[in-house]
């Protein structure tokens, strides 16, 4: 009989079939961890992408899918007396849950898409806690946003700044927090929030810049800017936010924390380096601010390297090298 030490961890990931959770995937079967991946396949961007994402996973033994909507598996099972939901059900055993599902974009978040919203970003979280709770889960890491800080002077942003969102997407994920929080304090659910702050490289999702900027490049059209490029960004690569969400699994209990990547640059500086990374030279094309948008991001990192022992690795030059090295890749780049 195998002895606790031996046995594998079994984590959930709830969203495992997008651009950050596919890459916590691969991350954690590395790891040699048991994983129950939870997706519903929303449409918001073409399912061949995403079912690619999870190609290496599937091959696995120790990867589960589950294609289902957070709030369907959430309502209790019919029928023979069972009272714990469905969701309860796959958290059982789990050394952490994982929430990254979410329906993502600031631009896409006002007027009646706020709906969709709401369900998949507050109502879809109330229920992942209550599931966690129910099933006893050790930790939850939940994703949330640099959007939460709002368009603010007070630079770096640090965990303890006061939060206004300029976009619904921001007060939803917010309202996110605020729910962990809610839960900890009320119900001892050990939670631990993670402010990331513009992820970027391979799989990221066509509706991001990097994405957009590069295919544009490769494609020889204009490079489309919202307002003059001046704006700041702290780029995060994917490998640096996987590192923090398996960091933040050992996290202070109700913590919340930054996760950026120290590279704190200009949007014209950003697509230079891109220019760099494709070869290919950028025509700029000057559009309007969209609504919703902050001026600047940059993360203060000084609590996550302190409690959880978090440095980005990953320089901007490197990581876009290597997110127009898979875009190159994909059929439609070619």
């Amino acid at each position: 009989m195998a002895d606790a030490s031996s046995r594998r961890r079994r984590v959930v990931v709830t969203g495992a079939a997008g651009f950050i959770g596919s890459h916590l995937v691969d991350r954690l079967l590395a790891d040699r961890c048991e994983v129950v991946g939870i997706d519903s396949f929303e449409d918001y961007y073409p399912r061949a992408l995403k079912d690619a994402n999870l190609a290496a996973a599937r091959t696995s033994e120790r990867f589960t899918l589950v294609a289902d909507n957070l709030l369907g598996l959430a309502a209790p099972a019919a029928g023979n007396g069972e009272r714990a939901s469905g969701l309860a059900r796959l958290f059982a055993g789990a050394e952490a849950v994982v929430h990254l599902a979410a329906q993502a974009g600031v631009r896409a978040s006002w007027g009646q898409s706020f709906r969709v919203y709401s369900d998949n970003n507050v109502l879809a979280t109330q229920v992942v806690l209550e599931a966690c709770r129910e099933a006893g889960v050790s930790k939850l890491v939940y994703a949330s946003s640099s959007s939460v800080y709002g368009d603010t002077d007070q630079l770096p942003m640090i965990e303890s700044a006061d939060c206004r969102p300029v976009s619904p997407y921001g007060v939803t994920k917010l309202a996110g927090e605020h729910l962990c929080r809610l839960y900890h304090r009320n119900h001892g659910v050990p939670t631990v929030s993670l402010r990331f702050f513009t992820v970027y490289g391979p799989r990221q999702r066509p509706d991001m810049a990097f994405n957009i900027f590069l295919q544009a490049l490769l494609s020889g059209r204009p490079v489309e800017v919202y307002g003059e490029g001046n704006q700041t960004r702290d780029f995060t690569y994917v490998s640096d936010i996987v590192d923090g969400i398996v960091l933040a699994m050992g996290g202070r209990d109700g913590a919340v924390y930054n996760i950026g990547g120290g590279s704190r640059v200009t949007l014209l500086e950003a697509i230079r380096t891109l220019e760099s990374a494709s070869g290919c030279r950028a025509e700029i094309k000057g559009e309007s601010v969209q609504a919703g948008d902050v001026r600047h991001t940059w993360a203060d990192l000084s609590l996550a390297n302190t409690e959880l022992g978090y440095s980005p690795k990953v320089s901007l030059d490197e990581g876009l090298r290597r997110e127009a090295m898979w875009l190159r890749e994909l059929p439609q780049s070619r």
